[in-house]
């Protein structure tokens, strides 16, 4: 697997910049822009973690191919692909909402 790209697919699926995307796993933008950028570098293990979290899954959905992912429903993993594109603000509304 190539991390950076699935970095960048990410990102790209939730329609962040790089400065987005910093923000939201609250990294530096140059933190992030260099790991974007440079062909050599990888994440430290820290700082794939704040992006997984602000992608909104587990290190071990990050690294699982996606026909491994196959336990939900489409209709549940469509659900789950909007949820993880939402700001946490807004993932927190709708926590709210199906909480009623």
């Amino acid at each position: 697997m190539d991390i950076i790209e699935r970095i960048k697919e990410l990102r790209d699926e939730r329609g962040w910049s790089t400065n987005q995307l910093a923000l939201e796993a609250e990294l530096t933008q140059s933190t992030v822009s260099t790991l974007l950028t440079k062909s050599n570098s990888l994440p430290s293990l820290d700082t794939l973690t704040h992006l997984c979290d602000a992608f909104g899954m587990t290190l071990a959905q990050f690294f699982m191919e996606e026909e491994e992912s196959e336990l939900v429903s489409a209709q549940e993993k469509a659900l789950l692909e909007q949820y993880r594109k939402l700001s946490e603000k807004k993932r927190k509304a709708v926590l709210t909402l199906l909480e009623d």
